[in-house]
């Protein structure tokens, strides 16, 4: 079945989006919302107000806090859980990284503990490339991790915990591991966006020299990804690369934004690479055609002007 045929199974659910304030939880959200869902949207206290939608209840809370969870989520029983929980930070362990655990690793646990229950359809726990490391590109799911950081730490650890817990105890749980993510609405700090102000404002702006491969895959894409993992069956248990399986180097994306924008000026190697790096980091993508029927099917560089065209805007405001 393909994607249209199975989404009406989520019309009239009730969803629980984990960090639907976020870049991707949000266009989750709005998804779902197309689709009849009821949503449940947990966001962290202070978290900015994104468009606001009928069927979706907002929630502050954080998902570290055990008993303040347990409080949030009282009075909802939920037949899908996404979460997309915590937030990228590469820090060192003595440097804040306890704390990155404590967000993607111990907030997971925290959720289980309230989600996991037999009305329970699926919980899609979102991972991170990060996880393989240095292993060898493509990335495939039969790769060893190889953490080098906190937070791909964290993430390998709660990986482990949902497919163990869907082998021995009948969670519905599937890991979608995505690569990098892009599109309207991404937070100004990241990658993009900077790339994109730079040149609207005509500007030098520092970067690395550029020489990583690396996957980008346009948010649409990956929410069908993400939607297609929750209602099939055969996802349980699994990882699943969600990405677009096709290498580009940062600083042939970083050139072609100059090129569609027609200005800007990189300063190629201002920035030095992280420490530990993997510089050929792009996904096999198999699986999830095989599981789940899925590929991306937005190109690069379309993706690139819409996301162009809506930080124009944005940053012209």
């Amino acid at each position: 079945m393909g994607y249209k045929q199975i989404t009406d199974e989520l019309s009239d659910s009730t969803v629980l989006v984990v960090g639907g304030g976020g870049f991707i939880g949000s266009a989750l959200s709005k998804k779902l919302n197309t689709l009849g869902a009821r949503i449940i949207s947990l966001v962290c206290s202070g978290t900015k107000k994104r468009e606001s939608l009928p069927n979706v209840t907002t929630i502050a809370a954080d998902i570290r806090e055990h008993m303040f969870l347990k409080k949030a989520l009282a009075n909802y029983s939920f037949d899908y859980v996404f979460n997309l929980g915590g937030y990228i930070d590469h820090s060192p362990y003595l440097q804040g990284g306890r704390d990155v655990v404590n967000a993607h690793y111990t907030g997971m646990l925290n959720l289980l503990d309230y989600v996991f229950t037999p009305s329970l359809k699926k919980f899609v726990q979102i991972g991170s490339s990060d996880e393989y490391g240095n292993g060898l590109s493509p990335q495939s799911e039969n790769l060893r991790e190889a953490p080098i950081s906190p937070y791909s730490a964290a993430k390998v650890g709660a990986t482990h915990l949902i497919q163990a817990l869907s082998r021995t105890e009948c969670l519905p749980g599937v890991v979608v591991r995505l690569f990098l993510v892009y599109g309207p609405g991404q937070d100004d700090r990241r990658f993009l966006p900077q790339i994109i102000k730079g040149c609207l404002d005509g500007r030098t702006f520092p970067t690395s020299y550029g020489e990583q491969l690396r996957d980008f895959c346009y948010i649409e894409d990956v929410v069908e990804g993400l939607i297609l993992a929750a209602v099939k069956p055969k996802a349980v248990g699994h990882v699943i690369n969600i990405a677009s399986g096709q290498p580009v180097t940062i600083r042939s994306v970083i050139e072609k934004v100059v090129e569609l924008i027609g200005n800007g000026y990189p300063d190629f190697g201002a920035y030095p690479y992280r420490s530990g790096e993997n510089m050929k980091l792009y996904a096999d993508v198999s699986l999830a055609h095989d599981l789940l029927g899925w590929r991306a099917t937005t190109s690069l560089e379309d993706g690139l002007k819409k996301t162009m065209s809506w930080y124009a805007q944005r940053f012209k405001g």
